[in-house]
Formats: structure tokens, C-alpha cells, sequence
């Protein structure tokens, strides 16, 4: 990638749309919002529903426009915007494009944040040269600790690139990776808090069979879990050097470890990953 001329320069961020404020554009939303952020205002985002866009009613830094109430709600929403942000679920993201592909401003760069949706799936419905770059964040994006793989598409460029880069550095951290990437990036990081969530599901449960009731077995695993995760964020160890200083030779701890270790977690985990790959590898077939 070679950067542009015609690409944004400037520390402020352009003026942005967003088609779709569900779970993950409310996050990346929250955190374009944060006083901090210098940012052209306002903001312009599009819901479906009358309702869901007048929860915005009354703030200056953001124009909520609804589908149900003007058709062309989509249309007008990426008119001005430098930054559009496709937030919509994946099955809606090409219909959407062809929607506004027409209107884009010159020079627009498209962000999409659908799982299993090529760039190229994106471009085939933009006029040529249109900029796509393909973003996958995550839930915790939501409190501002997310970390989101953004890819270029064939037109966007290395100036491009930090735009969007920028954009979702105000939500957590970003890895710039190849396109064939993504895919990897949605299994380990994208699902990966429902991976976490599942064991504190089972070790909550675990917790309230040897007794605990459930507020005792919650405090003790979600204190446990962000505390050892804040342990291992402010320590130059490895997850393997932390955990050996837990575990005592012949201790406690060594025997429940064994026993996880005998489940041969390597290979669960590669098989999870690969299953989720696998899929968002269909959702680009459209299977």
C-alpha cells in the first residue's frame, strides 16, 4: 500500500456516519463520544427504529436519522461523511452498500465490521476506487479495552489504513493484518470473551457445587478472572511464567492443572478456532 495524497491528514477525525448502532457500533459510538476524542461533529448514525433513534434526541454531538421513518435515512446519512461504518448484521451489509453506494462523498472511506463478508464483496457494489477497509472488533470495546484487526481492501491505502486505525484506537488496541487474516482474528479475539464467559459460566457452577452459593461462587470467579487479568497486564511474564509461579511443585494447585491438562486444552482449542474460521469461511460463500 503506498499512502494518498487525497487521504485525511489532519490529528482530528473526519466527519463520520454509521449505518447501524446495534451492540458493536453502540461500542465503537461510546467511544468516538469520549471527551477526549477530537472528532468533527456531529456524528451521524441511522437505526432502524423511530425509537431507538430518539434516544439520541437532544445531543449535540450526534444526529440520529430512522429507516422507519425516512427510506432514504441511509442515503442521507453518508452524504458529508468522510468515515462510513457499516455496523449492520453481515447479511445486510451488501444491500445496504448497493443503498448508498451512489451518494457516498468523494473520497469516502467504507469501514465494515460484518463477520464473513469479503471486501471485495463490498467494492463489487461501490463505485471503482472506493476505499474499503474490513474491521473486527470485540465486545470489550464497549468499556474501551477492545482489540480490533483492521485489513485494506484493493483501493485502500496506508494513509487510509491509519484513519481507521485511529477510529478504533478509541475504542482499545488495533493490529494491522492482512485481509486473509480476519478471518483468525474474529476466532482468537471477536469471539473470544464468549470463550472466556463460558469459563467463568463452568467455574462459577463448579464453585456453587462445592458449596458456594451463587453470590459467593460469582464474586470469587469474576474476581479471580480480572484479577488475574490485570495481574498479566502489568507483568512482562508469559501466561506460562505466571502460571508456574502459582503452582506449587506437588501443591494444590499442580493437581487441579494436571487435570485440566490431561482434557489436552492445545487441541480443544485449535479445533474451536479452526470450527470458527470454517464458518465465517461459509458465511463469505453465503452458505
Amino acid at each position: 500500500m503506498s499512502d494518498s495524497k487525497d487521504a485525511p491528514t489532519s490529528d482530528t477525525l473526519p466527519r463520520i456516519a454509521m449505518i447501524g448502532v446495534g451492540s458493536m457500533g453502540g461500542a465503537i459510538l461510546a467511544g468516538l463520544r469520549a471527551p477526549e476524542v477530537d472528532i468533527a461533529l456531529p456524528i451521524v448514525v441511522t437505526t432502524k427504529s423511530v425509537t431507538s433513534a430518539q434516544a439520541f434526541a437532544g445531543d449535540d454531538d450526534v444526529t440520529a436519522l430512522s429507516s422507519e421513518q425516512d427510506a432514504d435515512a441511509n442515503k442521507t446519512a453518508v452524504r458529508d461523511a468522510e468515515l462510513v461504518v457499516l455496523a449492520v448484521k453481515p447479511w445486510m451489509v451488501r444491500d445496504v452498500v448497493r443503498e448508498i453506494a451512489n451518494d457516498l462523498a468523494p473520497g469516502a472511506v467504507v469501514v465494515s465490521v460484518a463477520a464473513g463478508v469479503p471486501s471485495s464483496a463490498i467494492e463489487d457494489k461501490l463505485p471503482d476506487g472506493v476505499p474499503v477497509v474490513r474491521a473486527m472488533p470485540n465486545t470489550p470495546a464497549t468499556i474501551g479495552l477492545g482489540v480490533t484487526g483492521i485489513a485494506a481492501g484493493a483501493a485502500a491505502t496506508d494513509a487510509h489504513i491509519e484513519l481507521v486505525r485511529r477510529l478504533f484506537a478509541t475504542v482499545g488496541e488495533v493490529l494491522v493484518v492482512r485481509e486473509d487474516q480476519i478471518n483468525d482474528i474474529a476466532a482468537v479475539s471477536g469471539s473470544g470473551p464468549a470463550y472466556l464467559f463460558l469459563y467463568a459460566e463452568e467455574m462459577t457452577q463448579a464453585a456453587e457445587r462445592r458449596g458456594f452459593d451463587e453470590d459467593q461462587a460469582r464474586v470469587l470467579v469474576q474476581q479471580t478472572i480480572v484479577g488475574a487479568a490485570e495481574l498479566w497486564a502489568h507483568s512482562d511474564d508469559t501466561p506460562e511464567e505466571l502460571r508456574r509461579k502459582v503452582t506449587s511443585p506437588k501443591g494444590t494447585t499442580e493437581q487441579a492443572v494436571l487435570v485440566l491438562q490431561e482434557a489436552n486444552w492445545g487441541e480443544l482449542f485449535d479445533r474451536a478456532l479452526a470450527a470458527n474460521a470454517r464458518r465465517s469461511e461459509e458465511l463469505e460463500r453465503g452458505e
